[in-house]
Parts: C-alpha cells; structure tokens; sequence
C-alpha cells in the first residue's frame, strides 16, 4: 500500500495533488450545503428542538457550507473559506453535537436512544477533524489549479 501511495507521490505533482485534496475535502460541505438548500427536511427532522427557527438554521448553514465549500474548491480566498467554515464548524459543534451526547431528544423511541447518542458522538469527531483541517487551510496557498493562482499570474502579466 505505501509503494502505491510512493508511486502515486512520485507520478503525480503537487498542484494536482493539492487540487484533488482541495476537491475532497470541499465535497463534504458543497454535498451537505447543497442539501439544506435544496430538500432539508431530513435536516430538520435530525435538528434538536433546542434549535429555535429550524427552516432559517438550515438555509443559513446551506449558504455558509456553499460558500466556504466553493472557495476551498476553486481555490479562491482559500483562507477565508477555512475560517468562515471552521467558525461555523465550531458554532454547530458547541451548540448542537456536544449537547447532543448528553440529551436523547423525547420523541426519539426509547429502544433507538443509542442511535441518537452515535450519532452525535460520530458527528462531533466528524467536526473536530475538519476544524482541524481548516486550521491548517488558513496558512495555506492553493496549487497552481486555483482561481487565486490564475489571478495571481493574470496580475503578472497586465505590470
């Protein structure tokens, strides 16, 4: 498996491989920000009763996963899109999966309580590592397959 990634390394340049990094971990928001914008109503259905105005949380985040997703992806304003997406990855973490490891919402069956508390558990280590990853984001600089390295070079030639 390690030759394979070696090869891979080796094979593949490190633009490339920052644009597939950049379009991996963007699909999780563009995936999930497309969803609350589109039919959210397994999003509402999952949001704890705690969570006053659920339609306008969701469309909210749905703007904020697009927008912070999209930047990461064509690699325009990279740090921007990690700070806005770890600021909201903070905000859901604190204010709905911490709180949901020590509360089984009521209308939940009682035979299906563990689910709920995996789920909250998954979801907040979900959280944590791509906070992570966008910690690391703010100091990053797209590859050569950005949009702020085409400006970049577009800026170079117009002096």
């Amino acid at each position: 498996m390690f030759r394979l990634i070696r090869r891979f390394e080796q094979s593949v340049g490190v633009d490339t491989r920052d644009l597939i990094f950049r379009c991996l971990f963007s699909s999780i928001f563009v995936g999930l920000g497309s969803e609350h914008l589109l039919d959210d109503r397994l999003i509402r259905h999952l949001m704890p009763a705690w969570i006053r105005y659920p339609e306008l949380a969701s469309r909210v985040s749905g703007c904020v996963l697009l927008l912070g997703g999209c930047s990461i992806l064509v690699g325009y304003r990279v740090q921007f899109g990690a700070r806005l997406l770890g600021a909201f990855l903070i905000l859901v973490t604190l204010t709905v999966h911490v709180p949901g490891c020590f509360y089984v919402p009521t209308d939940i069956p009682p035979d299906a309580g563990w689910l709920w508390l995996i789920l909250q558990r998954s979801n907040l280590a979900k959280n944590l590592c791509l906070f992570g990853v966008c910690v690391h984001l703010t100091t990053h600089a797209p590859g050569r397959y950005s949009v702020d390295s085409w400006l970049a070079r577009k800026r170079g030639f117009e002096h």
